[in-house]
This record gives structure tokens, C-alpha cells and sequence, in this order.
């Protein structure tokens, strides 16, 4: 194997400039191409690309279903797994060219002279990770899936809300085009939203460094060729701690869920009604005192502002709809839950709040400045103890803490001048582990 890389069996050598451009083509290979944003302007150029295209795929689908009328038997099970996909994609009885035709609508690509926005400028086709006040594409879907065309067109074209009067000036649709953007809202309600693309990001670049380790050993034990054997070395070391690194921090990331911010059934901002109306936390998390949870508000509880008010500054009425329409039908909103600790961990919300008088900032970080609610702490053991060591306890103010006479005694005799919570026991690990 060394006369092979030392070029001894004939073949010519290969520089270690070409050696080295060989092994980094994969990492310049890497494909940023999954973006989630949506766009409501689209170049000229782009629009007759994607209509392009998009004639294409409908022609293909068409050929297809041709070709599968005259097929043979032995084709028949292909044939029948395809009619079987496109019966989602086809909406009473409507051909894909119409549905394929509302999207081209709802993305702007049509009519080519608009003088109105486009539908995607506002309502979000793909998942983002910002928050937009605007009702995504498949809400909308859902919402007027059970609606007959006459409701949608109601709806978009003469609007009730204030904020939707502003936001369809100028709108102007035929009646037959804004058919076709039913369509494809009632065909996304029953196939669902896109699904964002994974990342193989990651799995590249651990890939890429294992090819470095590899090159590195290679020429150490074989070739031999670099002068300078501190270059394959350094490689070698820092590709290898680099691999080290990504592993250990992958797995230290296993069960947290720190910044894990999921989308809720309700665009819900805890900065309009802790930062702007001043809504005390224990309004709404009724049980925070009392009990293990801090409790999610009943729809009931929502009510008691939301009866009077029935459209929001930013939102206009479609979500504030959402909490009307489940406390008239008395079905319950399935909230997400975003802070979650291990099956084998206990935590009380009574004894942080109601007794130590712990504020809910403290674990949750400056909720009245978040319109999309996330976990601010990692809410790991060292965190959790870390906390303790160091979070002082008001003694003096609380009642709970009469019973550690002997930490009171030591405080009056200078002992000691403050206490934490590691000092009455926090950092036991019966107290949370039992």
C-alpha cells in the first residue's frame, strides 16, 4: 500500500495540494437549500421559471394517468398507488391543473399585472421560526375547509375586521381565480402543511472530519510525503477533538430542551399581556401556590376579557375566534407543553413559589418580553443545584422557614450572614429523586 501512494507500482504521485482539494469537495458540496421562509416577491425571471416548472410537473401528471388507462396488467399496482396519491391532491372532483393554479394565485406568481399583495406576503405557507400574527395558510385551510365557497369569498374580499380591511385594499380577484385559491386551501386542509426538510449539516461535517482523520493517519503510517510532520498531526488532533466535541455536546443536549419554543394551537404573546396589559402570572396559573403544576387557564378564564374584546391590534380577530369558538363549543385548547423534566424527577411549583416566594422570572426568564413563549433555562441538575448554592433565602419574611431554628440562632450570633437554599436541605437528592 505504501509503493501505491509513493507512486513505486508506476502511478504518478499526487501533489498534497490535489490530495488536500479532493477531501475538502465534500464539505463545499454542503446544500443550504431547505429555507423556510416564504417570499411574496418573485423576479420575473423566477415566476416563468416556476410556472415552467410547474406546467411541467402538470403535464407529467396527465401523461401519467394517460399512459396508466393503457398500461398492462403488470403495471397495474404502480397505477393504483398513484391514483391512490393523487386522490389527495384532487378536490371534488377538480383536476391538479386548477389546484396547481390556486397556488400559483396564493404565491403571486398570478395574475402578472397585481396591484395587491400576495397571499404568502401574509399568510405563511412553510413553518417559520418568527413569530407571524397572520393566520398561516393551513389555519385558513381548516378554518374554511367546511365553509362553502360563498363564506371564503365573504371573507376575503369584503372583510369585518379592522385589520383586514387595511390588509385587502385593493385585493382584486375574479370570482373564477379566487375559486381555484379554494381549492388549494381545501386541498392543503386534508394534506396538511409542508414539512420542512432535515439538516444533514452536521452529519456532513463529522463525515468530512473523519475523512481528515483518516488522510492524516494515511500519511503518518504510509505515504510519508509531507516534510513538515507536524501539519497531518495538528490535522489530525484537532479533527479528532472537534469529532470529540460534537459528540459530547450532542449528548449532554439528550432530554433539554433549552429555547424549545413549539407552536401553539393559539398564537398566544405573553408579551401583549404580561408586557403591555400588566396581567399578573397567578391571574392565569391559578395553582402555581398550591400546587405541583402551575395549571393552564381554562378557556372560561380567557373569557373573562375576551367576551368584550373580540379582535386584537395585531392577530385581528382569527385567533382571538380560535378561544371563542372553544368556550362556545366546550371543547378544550390543546396547549403544548414547553417545560419538561424527566419522569424521575421531582419538582413542586408550591414549594418554589408558594413557600420559598421564588419569582417565575427566575426559572423562566423575561416572559413580558416574549410573543412566542420558549424555555429560557436548561433545567439540568447543574442548573437546578447551582441554583441553590447560590439563591439567598429571606428568613426573616417568610413563616415557612420558623422551623430552622438552629440557621436563626446562627444568624443572630453572626455566624453566618446569609442563608441558601443548599443550607436547608435544596440539594438533597431525596428531595428530588425518591
Amino acid at each position: 500500500m505504501r509503493k501505491i501512494f509513493r507512486g513505486r507500482t508506476g502511478i504518478k504521485k499526487v501533489p498534497f495540494q490535489i490530495l488536500l482539494f479532493i477531501l475538502l469537495i465534500p464539505f463545499f458540496n454542503v446544500k443550504f437549500a431547505y429555507s423556510q421562509d416564504d417570499t411574496s416577491a418573485v423576479p420575473e425571471s423566477d415566476t416563468v421559471a416556476q410556472m415552467a416548472a410547474d406546467s411541467a410537473t402538470v403535464l407529467a401528471d396527465t401523461s401519467s394517468q394517460h399512459a396508466g388507462a393503457d398500461s398492462t396488467s403488470t403495471e397495474h399496482g404502480n397505477n393504483e398507488a398513484v391514483a391512490q396519491h393523487e386522490s389527495h391532491a384532487v378536490s371534488d372532483g377538480h383536476s391538479i391543473d386548477e389546484i396547481k393554479r390556486g397556488e400559483r394565485f396564493f404565491r403571486g406568481l398570478l395574475p402578472f399585472e397585481r396591484e395587491h399583495q400576495a397571499c404568502v406576503s401574509c399568510h405563511n405557507i412553510k413553518q417559520v421560526d418568527t413569530l407571524n400574527w397572520n393566520p398561516s395558510a393551513h389555519d385558513i385551510a381548516v378554518k374554511f375547509a367546511s365553509m362553502d365557497f360563498a363564506s371564503f369569498q365573504q371573507a376575503v374580499m369584503n372583510p369585518g375586521g379592522i385589520k383586514m380591511q387595511a390588509s385587502h385594499q385593493n385585493f382584486d380577484l375574479s370570482e373564477e381565480d379566487l375559486r381555484t385559491v379554494k381549492l388549494f386551501l381545501d386541498n392543503m386542509a386534508v394534506e396538511g402543511p409542508a414539512k420542512p426538510k432535515p439538516s444533514y449539516n452536521n452529519l456532513i461535517l463529522f463525515l468530512f472530519l473523519g475523512l481528515l482523520i483518516t488522510w492524516a493517519i494515511v500519511e503518518l503510517i504510509f505515504v510519508r510525503k509531507i516534510k513538515l510532520k507536524f501539519i497531518p498531526v495538528i490535522i489530525l488532533l484537532g479533527a479528532f477533538t472537534w469529532q470529540v466535541k460534537m459528540i459530547v455536546t450532542d449528548a449532554i443536549r439528550l432530554g433539554r430542551q433549552e429555547s424549545y419554543a413549539p407552536d401553539q394551537p393559539v398564537k398566544f404573546s405573553h408579551k401583549v399581556h404580561v408586557g403591555e396589559n400588566g396581567i399578573d402570572c397567578m391571574y392565569c396559573h391559578t395553582t402555581v401556590e398550591q400546587g405541583k403544576s402551575a395549571g393552564i387557564p381554562a378557556t372560561n378564564l380567557c373569557m373573562n376579557c375576551h367576551i368584550i374584546i373580540r379582535e386584537g391590534t395585531n392577530s385581528g380577530k382569527f385567533e382571538i375566534a380560535k378561544v371563542v369558538n372553544a368556550a362556545e363549543t366546550g371543547e378544550a385548547i390543546e396547549w403544548n407543553r414547553i417545560h419538561n423534566l424527566p419522569d424521575h424527577v421531582f419538582f413542586s411549583h408550591a414549594v418554589h413559589v408558594g413557600s420559598a416566594k421564588l419569582d417565575c422570572a427566575s426559572c423562566h426568564g423575561p416572559v413580558e418580553e416574549m410573543d412566542i413563549m420558549r424555555q429560557h433555562s436548561d433545567l439540568s441538575m447543574g442548573w437546578c443545584i447551582n441554583c441553590h448554592r447560590e439563591t439567598q433565602v429571606n428568613f426573616e419574611d417568610n413563616d415557612y422557614y420558623d422551623q430552622y431554628i438552629k440557621l436563626h440562632e446562627d444568624l443572630k450570633a453572626g455566624i453566618i450572614d446569609s442563608v441558601t437554599a443548599e443550607h436547608i436541605g435544596a440539594n438533597d437528592c431525596m428531595r428530588c429523586h425518591y
